[in-house]
């Protein structure tokens, strides 16, 4: 953060900089995007974290995304990052960003889901964490194109309890399956890149070897999904023929 000895900039400087009012500069911050400034005697002096930060808003913003997923991103950035290191953390996570949550009422998800839902059904969405109730009776829908593809599975006959618990054991290897990219990055490039000191001059290097690994990483987990599919049916069907026979 800014010392006495870096008198930091004002309000107004800081959306000089960017490009941005002051009207939409304290918007931001109000929904915390920004880090509160240091106080000298009644006037806000802001750094440049503050100055990093608002400039991934307006970027992420130019480039389409709502405000939401700048959130999102920003929510889990480190305090004390300036611009490299956010635009590295950008790269990491804005990929990955899930997609917008919705808040229907009942009769709307119902609708969409092409059948009534019923009370058990909906406690088992709200437990699996898909649906969350809202205070006015409402429901978010936290992916809803994962909550779609269930209950277009429940649709075909199978009961909600075993598809939800199919899910829950997709979601745990999912989650083994990134943490396996994850470490992949940390114990390779990132160690090396950490263990040099984080030289500037690096940073470009890094931040391409995330964007390249994550589209590979999607593509590996998509062809070996498939292949352990293929496997998996073929040998179900090989089975129940036998048996048939």
């Amino acid at each position: 953060m800014t010392s006495d000895t870096q008198p930091g900039l004002t309000i107004d400087e800081l959306a000089a900089r960017v490009g941005l009012t002051v009207r939409n500069v304290r918007a931001y911050a109000a929904r915390g995007l920004l880090p509160a400034p240091r106080l000298r005697g009644r006037t806000g002096l802001y750094d440049e974290e503050h100055l990093a930060r608002l400039t991934m808003v307006k970027e992420m913003l130019a480039d389409g995304y709502t405000l939401a997923a700048v959130e999102r991103v920003l929510a889990h950035a480190p305090e004390g990052v300036a611009a490299q290191g956010l635009a590295l953390h950008r790269a990491l996570l804005t990929p990955w960003l899930p997609e917008e949550p919705e808040v229907l009422d009942r009769s709307t998800l119902e609708a969409r889901a092409g059948a009534p839902i019923s009370e058990e059904l909906l406690g088992l969405l709200v437990d699996l964490g898909l649906v969350v109730r809202q205070a006015d009776g409402r429901l978010r829908i936290e992916s809803p194109s994962l909550l779609r593809a269930g209950l277009q599975v429940v649709a075909l006959g199978i009961p909600a309890e075993i598809v939800v618990a199919a899910q829950r054991r997709v979601t745990e290897h999912a989650q083994a399956a990134a943490r396996i990219y994850v470490e992949m990055f940390r114990d390779t490039v990132w160690r090396a890149f950490a263990d040099a000191g984080q030289p500037a001059a690096d940073w470009p290097r890094v931040q391409q070897a995330v964007e390249r690994v994550q589209p590979v990483a999607s593509q590996a987990m998509l062809a070996a999904f498939r292949l352990a599919m293929a496997q998996a049916v073929d040998a179900a069907l090989g089975e129940e023929l036998t048996q048939d026979g």
